[in-house]
């Protein structure tokens, strides 16, 4: 693979993936140190057709289910299991920008 350039391809523990008609949002279950200390995981969003990465959110704890989405009043959101040692379970929902 000697002068092939390899975006990240995730970490391992991932949990499970939520495909929509553009996008494919993958959860981290394990978690990481921040540099200011802080212990979470990352919720990303790829492009469906290039592989790209076109977002990512902070989450306080690991991913334990695959994520869902859903409509409200016109706006959509995505909703995620997550929880680990020293957290408990629940569930964190985020808003998409309009």
């Amino acid at each position: 693979m000697k002068g092939v350039n390899i975006p990240r391809t995730g970490r391992p523990g991932v949990f499970g993936v939520l495909v929509t008609k553009t996008l494919v949002i993958a959860g981290e279950r394990g978690t990481f140190t921040t540099p200011s200390g802080k212990v979470g995981a990352m919720l990303r969003a790829y492009d469906k057709a290039t592989g790209r990465d076109v977002g990512e959110v902070y989450m306080p704890a690991g991913e334990t289910g695959t994520a869902m989405t859903y409509m409200l009043n016109g706006k959509q959101y995505i909703v995620v299991a997550i929880g680990g040692p020293g957290f408990p379970a629940e569930f964190i929902a985020y808003r998409l920008p309009s």
